[in-house]
């Protein structure tokens, strides 16, 4: 594969009670270990989110693209990806996704088969295949 760009950030400090920071500082932040996994929580982003967020912009502009190609018209559109982290059974950590597509005014067979091409369109979606359990569900 040819990189068509590349994104680099740096991570300092304490790994998840650290700071990221972009290679442009555009991402400049602080992190917290989630008051779920015992950390201090609060008002600081994690891994999960940072994750969530890409993973749910990048797909959603999948689901764009391939709605375009086929020509269906979508309107008043979102996704919305929830990034789960537990222990695996094989030792170590591993992530779950639940990906939710809000497609209005598709009848369901439309929006399923929209939804699973841009399944297999999306960078991320191609990064986790079978690596992170991905469930798709329309809202």
């Amino acid at each position: 594969m040819t990189a068509l760009y590349t994104a680099s950030a740096t991570a300092t400090g304490d790994g998840r009670n650290g700071h990221v920071r972009s290679s442009d500082g555009v991402l400049d932040l602080d992190l917290a270990v989630p008051k779920e996994m015992g950390g201090p929580g609060g008002a600081l982003t994690n891994p999960e989110q940072l994750f969530a967020a890409g993973y749910a912009a990048c797909f959603h502009s999948a689901l764009k693209r391939v709605a375009s190609n086929q020509k269906i018209t979508l309107t008043d559109t979102a996704i919305t990806v929830d990034v789960g982290i537990g222990p695996l059974p094989t030792g170590g950590f591993g992530l779950s996704v639940v990906l939710e597509a809000e497609l209005p005014g598709l009848d369901e067979a439309t929006a399923t088969a929209v939804l699973e091409a841009a399944h297999q369109l999306c960078p991320y979606s191609n990064a986790t295949r079978g690596n992170v359990e991905v469930q798709l569900t329309l809202a």
